[in-house]
């Protein structure tokens, strides 16, 4: 994207385990001003058959919801729009086929993001929208987040976060396993606390001995218990366990859910507050939290940013791939040249392949940059370490789909190439992959004398299922190691269905 066509209006959609949010902002002058905002109470987290799938009418609530939001996102850029899902569709066994499905409604790419990275993008929500505070210099915060099914933990100092943690409890999951059919019981109360505590207890004392000079609360839940608590007790400042305890008793009296209607609580969160209630009791109880601060910043606003961050070439992916090769050693100056290599002959082909835009242009260098990482492992089939590495490590700024993205092209750049590398990417998605993991191949071929003597000219074309290359004359000749390996690479492409010449 050139600086005239950044967009002026962007917006994130948070597709969460208990609520689907749109936030629409416009760009100006660096800086993020909302315009809109749509809420829907969808309850995904609520919608779990007996196999972990979601069932077909919280699916269908799901879909209408996201045709609304795409009505709203019409006409907005491609690249000015990010949706992320997270706890209900990491954990529900049909979600590639839902996603599928919701792509379509939205019309937008929806990303499934880690316990990680939805912790990440929650901390730089809170961070970018704490009034008054400078962004750097200041003390330690903790950022509490209690979702329809994860609860997130991040300590941080400006606008970096330092630890990060997701746990699988959420307002949604507690709910039903510990107040079934509503029914706001003190037995309930204390076997959710314990629930909550064992979730906790390996992190407590992590937690503990760094402290932190603040402590806040973000999302619906621990919104919702302030308000709730400001109406039961207009002296409370802020939120404390003191204070919860309190609230709880006052939930317990109403007995069930159905009469619950306490002033601060809005009717659509009423069935899942008490499971809500009990985890924000338990994480300030363990904690020692002694008065917890709430923001209106959350995973939706970190969104914002964090696209804002990617337009303005600032964008998190860059640090992550440069540490990830630290980490693991790559040899910069190879890894350099066949992300040139690799470069070259995409822009040469790229209308033919439908390789334009920023995205294959990013992802074909990440690739080029993190293809040796295995070698850290073993040289023996370092590919297929470099893929397991890129798919199953905590990388800030990738989503899940990602980093699966990523790992197909990896496990696919040497030896023997299937289809079967990219059986988990769909449709339009495994195409660009497949390209890009050939053109990586053939980066990787030329390059693979690790010499610093630059590469010939070297004129490549293309068409639909079919790649040519055209090396000055007499140059293959002089090295019988590129012609034999290229000779196998024409092998190698017939079993994804593509034809390779050189000459």
């Amino acid at each position: 994207m050139t600086e005239t066509e950044k967009p002026a209006v962007v917006a994130a959609v948070d597709l969460g385990s208990n609520s689907f949010h749109l936030v629409v902002a416009r760009i100006e002058h660096a800086q993020v001003r909302v315009v809109d905002r749509i809420r829907e109470p969808v309850a995904l987290a609520a919608g779990f058959d007996a196999k972990r799938a979601l069932d077909a009418d919280t699916q269908e609530r799901a879909l209408a919801c996201l045709a609304r939001f795409g009505q709203r996102l019409r006409e907005m850029h491609p690249g000015s729009v990010r949706a992320v899902g997270t706890s209900a569709l990491r954990e529900a066994a049909n979600a590639r086929a839902f996603l599928a499905r919701a792509e379509g409604a939205l019309g937008h790419p929806i990303e499934v993001v880690s316990g990680q990275e939805e912790a990440r993008l929650i901390y730089a929500g809170v961070a970018h929208t704490q009034t008054g505070e400078p962004t750097v210099g200041v003390a330690r915060r903790l950022v509490v987040d209690i979702g329809g099914g994860s609860t997130e933990l991040i300590l941080g100092e400006g606008m970096t976060p330092k630890r990060m943690d997701s746990l699988r409890m959420g307002c949604v999951s507690f709910s039903q396993r510990f107040f079934p059919g509503g029914r706001l019981t003190e037995d309930g109360f204390l076997r959710a606390g314990v629930a909550a505590r064992q979730e906790l207890q390996t992190i407590v004392e992590i937690y503990r001995s760094r402290g932190w000079g603040k402590a806040i609360g973000s999302s619906g839940t621990i919104l919702s218990a302030e308000q709730m608590l400001r109406e039961l007790s207009p002296t409370e400042d802020g939120l404390s366990v003191r204070g919860l305890r309190r609230l709880i008793k006052a939930v317990i009296a109403a007995e069930n859910v159905a009469r619950l209607a306490l002033p601060g609580l809005k009717p659509e969160r009423a069935a899942q507050i008490a499971g809500g209630l009990a985890i924000l009791e338990a994480v300030l109880d363990s904690l020692g939290v002694d008065r917890m601060e709430t923001s209106s910043g959350a995973l939706r606003e970190g969104v914002l940013y964090d696209l804002l961050g990617r337009i303005r070439h600032e964008d998190v992916r860059e640090p992550t791939v440069a540490a990830m090769m630290l980490r693991y050693h790559v040899e910069k100056t190879q890894a350099d040249r066949v992300e040139q290599t690799a470069l070259d002959m995409q822009e040469q082909i790229a209308g033919a392949w439908q390789l334009e835009g920023e995205t294959p242009r990013q992802f074909l260098q990440w690739a080029a940059r993190l293809h040796e990482i295995g070698l850290s492992v073993s040289w023996s089939g370092y590919h297929k370490h470099s893929a397991y590495l890129v798919e199953h490590a905590e990388m800030p700024g990738f989503s899940r789909d990602d980093q699966r993205f990523l790992a197909a092209i990896l496990l696919g750049h040497r030896r023997k190439l299937s289809r079967e590398a990219f059986a988990e990417l769909a449709g339009e998605r495994r195409t660009l992959a497949i390209h890009l993991c050939v053109l990586l191949r053939l980066a990787a071929r030329l390059n693979r004398s690790r010499a610093s003597t630059p590469l010939p000219e070297l004129e490549v074309t293309a068409a639909k299922g079919r790649l040519t290359m055209r090396f000055p004359p007499a140059w293959l000749d002089a090295h019988p190691l590129t012609r034999a390996d290229l000779a196998e690479e024409v092998e190698a492409f017939g079993a994804v269905g593509l034809q390779l010449r050189f000459e």
